[in-house]
């Protein structure tokens, strides 16, 4: 099965079922669906037209669809003529949604996928990005966890880890991604710890608040990044991070440390420090430290490479990087930094140009293409 050609196709079968008239949130999970009939279908009877076959199979899907979804809005009507007694919650029923699609049938990675798709509203290149695997394959994972749970009751909620774990992925789209889900996750985070005495909980709850303490001052006026160092930390808000620090001082004190906590910490000393140059760098790498041991996370080391070429200067962080895969997402844009503070300017401007290449959404794309242009410009001068 040719990956590359489904990847290549995707969007063009994607803007037809659009012109045609779906909407693109219905022609999406069709052409998923189309995708992971192509990977069954295609290896015993590969099709003489690939482009027409995923266009029919989608467009029959999105029809079935949405002959489903009338029936049951028909019979939703029905039911709404007579509301049921009794009072009314305080709050809605979205994290009890979440727990029901981390059902125990699927496993943590599908239970995720799922409920980001189904529940989080992240569409599937978002989440294949967050798990760094190619949107094929994230369309497949998701269409089995459908097909799994599609004839299962929901009696049973799934564990407090795996719901931790999207309301932290949803929480890392909404900071830095296209869609704005941060102060959902976080009043999500916030109903989760007044029901369960959890430290790592209260970790990611923290670690939430800490994050989103500096939103305001991420970008500037044109929507431009800016960087942790060069933000203005008079916007930071100080309410949140102490806030954030408090529940996270609580959480450690228990001595069950996780991995929601440690990242919580790393956020806590950035937080701290009163300037850039006062950050902690030493304590940062010793906390990335208990990361990778928790996690043993290709991404966690990514960035204890950059914490290494702060603490201890840029040669001992371009060796922790040599360690790491050079296809791990902003992998180049780590090595151009180091490399720009170890004075290769030349080097460090063609990373960040490729590392633009690479970007996952366009104000990281500006940022490192500006980034190269101003290393250009001192190498000319």
């Amino acid at each position: 099965m040719n990956e590359a050609l489904l990847r290549s196709l995707t969007p063009s079968v994607l803007g037809i079922l659009v012109r045609r008239g779906a909407d693109f949130a219905a022609a999406e999970d069709a052409v998923q669906d189309a995708l992971v009939e192509a990977v069954r279908v295609w290896p015993d009877a590969p099709p003489r037209d690939p482009k027409g076959w995923l266009v029919t199979v989608a467009w029959r899907r999105f029809l079935d669809a949405m002959r489903a979804d009338a029936a049951r809005r028909r019979r939703e009507d029905l039911v709404d003529e007579e509301p049921a007694p009794g009072p009314t919650p305080a709050v809605d029923d979205t994290l009890q949604l979440y727990f029901l699609c981390a059902h125990p049938s699927l496993t943590p990675s599908s239970a995720v996928a799922l409920t980001l798709r189904a529940v989080g509203g992240l569409t599937t290149r978002q989440i294949a990005q967050a798990y760094l695997v190619p949107e094929a394959t994230m369309a497949q994972r998701i269409s089995r966890a459908k097909r799994t749970v599609s004839g299962v009751r929901f009696d049973q909620p799934g564990d407090v880890a795996t719901v931790l774990r999207v309301l932290y992925l949803v929480f890392n789209d909404g900071y830095s991604g296209d869609v704005d889900l941060a102060a959902e996750a976080i009043r999500l985070t916030r109903q989760l710890a007044a029901a369960i005495d959890h430290p790592e909980v209260a970790g990611l709850l923290a670690l939430m608040l800490l994050h989103h303490a500096r939103r305001a001052a991420r970008t500037a006026p044109d929507g431009s990044l800016v960087p942790l160092a060069e933000q203005d930390r008079g916007r930071w808000d100080t309410e949140s991070i102490a806030e954030g620090v408090e529940i996270l001082q609580r959480a450690l004190a228990r001595d069950r440390l996780g991995e929601f906590q440690a990242q919580a910490a790393v956020a806590a000393l950035h937080a701290d420090a009163p300037t850039a140059e006062e950050t902690d760098w030493v304590q940062i790498v010793e906390w990335y430290d208990e990361l990778a041991r928790l996690t043993d996370s290709p991404v966690v080391r990514l960035n204890r490479a950059v914490a290494v070429g702060e603490a201890d200067g840029p040669r001992a962080g371009l060796a922790a990087l040599a360690a790491l895969d050079a296809s791990l997402p902003r992998h180049a844009a780590v090595a151009a930094y180091l490399h720009e503070r170890d004075g290769d300017l030349a080097t460090a401007a063609r990373q960040y140009a490729e590392a633009a290449h690479k970007a996952a959404n366009l104000a990281e794309r500006d940022h490192l293409t500006r980034q190269a242009a101003r290393l250009n410009a001192r190498r000319r001068r």
